[in-house]
């Protein structure tokens, strides 16, 4: 059962909200993977980019209860390009199944649209990430910073028309996401 609009806050987050957002994605990945991303998750929220990184998180009775993040990439063959990627998104284990991953990912979609983005990138799962329009079509005219371990979960999703690239451009990550143990 998804949770009502108006129980459920979706907002900007800030750098009070790190414990909290810390501690979910502790909760929501597995221990192999939670200390990593629950680390690159504080670390998008502490860090200035240029662009700017974009962290946001839903709340309910005054309790974070889910949180994404989406950082700026660049590539040094197109300087007029302009495109995200999105990751972390994680959601209190108690809280799943409710609609609040995918209010986050629509939230980020809508605000990144207004800010004139080019493209936004995912590195997961196809068949969760199709829902919101993402497809591994596009994703190939753009090549990631680390050979990938599921070449399946590389997706993207042109948010203004621009021209695609061909072949294939490199992009660069900011630094919270440059680490080859992510892809």
């Amino acid at each position: 059962m998804d949770i009502s609009e108006k129980t459920m806050l979706t907002r900007m987050a800030t750098v009070q909200d790190l414990e909290e957002i810390q501690s979910i994605h502790m909760h929501a990945f597995s221990k192999e993977e939670n200390k990593l991303v629950s680390k690159i998750a504080i670390n998008l929220l502490s860090r200035k980019t240029k662009p700017q990184t974009i962290s946001i998180v839903s709340e309910t009775d005054n309790t974070i209860v889910g949180h994404i993040a989406f950082s700026p990439v660049t590539s040094d063959k197109d300087d007029k390009f302009l495109g995200y990627i999105l990751a972390p998104l994680g959601v209190e284990p108690s809280f799943q199944k409710r609609g609040i991953g995918s209010k986050l990912v629509e939230t980020g979609i809508h605000l990144l649209s207004t800010m004139k983005v080019d493209t936004l990138f995912v590195y997961g799962d196809p068949d969760y990430y199709r829902r919101f329009g993402f497809s591994s079509e596009e994703a190939v005219s753009y090549t990631p910073p680390y050979k990938l371990e599921y070449p399946s979960g590389w997706q993207s999703l042109v948010l203004r028309e621009h021209d695609i690239p061909h072949p294939p451009i490199p992009i660069t990550c900011v630094d919270s996401l440059c680490d080859p143990e992510l892809w």
